[in-house]
């Protein structure tokens, strides 16, 4: 199977940096949309997400900082590219294949990477990236290569890496992806998530670069095994 490969940026992109020159809060999200994750569990990740639209939309300069890219893997693709959540729209997710975390992985890498340098060149500033990556499997590829580049990433700085367990996630590999704990979703606690990551990015696009933030609390939806 050959390797999804990176399209480039957008003009939109471009010059959405020109006309909105906002800080940005640079979000990838990885979704996995392997067969398993048919049904009601991949319903709960779509109505999830556009929840996620909606709430930071309510937040006006949210709204105008946090870019989200949307990649799901099974087999890896890009759903969306970085947009604003105030020009965002999203497709909704649809399950197929296997569960190509790995390569899904050093997908969003690559993506930070080229989003920093278009941010660089046009002047904006931005907060440390995210990457949020949420599973019901194990990878069915290569994961090692990329879980030292999630562990490197993070000892430089260069970006934040949350992993959530669904129910059938294979805790044990998320765990050693990276240096902090995975959290595992109660139940199908989706809503509690989503609405988690919203105030979480609505307090990063609201603070001051430096600043020390308290983080809202995930209690309601995850258990993390320390």
């Amino acid at each position: 199977v050959d390797e999804f490969e990176l399209p480039e940026e957008s003009p939109f992109s471009e010059l959405s940096l020109v006309e909105n020159a906002e800080q940005r809060c640079p979000v990838v999200m990885l979704i996995d949309t392997s067969y398993s994750m048919s049904g009601e569990k991949i319903d709960h990740v779509n109505d999830g997400v556009q929840q996620l639209i909606n709430e930071l939309n309510q937040d006006s300069l949210a709204a105008k900082r946090v870019e989200l890219s949307i990649v799901g893997f099974g087999p890896v693709h890009e759903i969306c590219d970085f947009t604003t959540v105030n020009q965002i729209t999203y497709s909704p997710c649809i399950p197929s294949g296997a569960t190509p975390m790995g390569e899904a992985i050093n997908v969003a890498i690559k993506k930070l990477e080229l989003r920093k340098e278009s941010y660089k060149t046009a002047g904006v500033d931005y907060y440390r990236p995210w990457i949020f990556l949420l599973t019901d499997g194990g990878p069915t590829d290569h994961w090692e290569d990329a879980a030292s580049k999630i562990k490197e990433g993070e000892k430089n700085g260069k970006f934040t890496f949350f992993s959530v367990g669904v129910e059938g996630a294979d805790m044990s590999v998320l765990n050693q992806l990276s240096s902090r704990p995975p959290a595992k979703l109660k139940g199908y606690s989706f809503k509690e998530m989503f609405s988690w990551l919203s105030k979480s990015l609505s307090t990063i696009s609201n603070s001051r670069s430096g600043e020390q933030i308290q983080m809202p609390s995930h209690d309601s939806w995850a258990i993390i095994d320390v």
